[in-house]
């Protein structure tokens, strides 16, 4: 099961508070804005700042 595109209308960076948009491996989510990537792991995102890794 995939991330809904409801819950990633309200999904929010922890620590800049910009969007985040689905990498398209679906690996994880990225933030527009300071470029961090928040893993997905069984279908749940980890919106956690430290797991998330920085990616350009």
């Amino acid at each position: 099961m995939a991330i809904s595109k409801e819950l990633l209308e309200i999904l929010v960076c922890p620590l800049c508070r910009a969007p985040v948009e689905l990498k398209l491996d679906a690996s994880g989510l990225k933030c527009v804005q300071c470029k961090r990537v928040y893993p997905i792991r069984n279908d749940i995102p980890v919106m956690l700042v430290e797991e998330a890794r920085i990616e350009e």
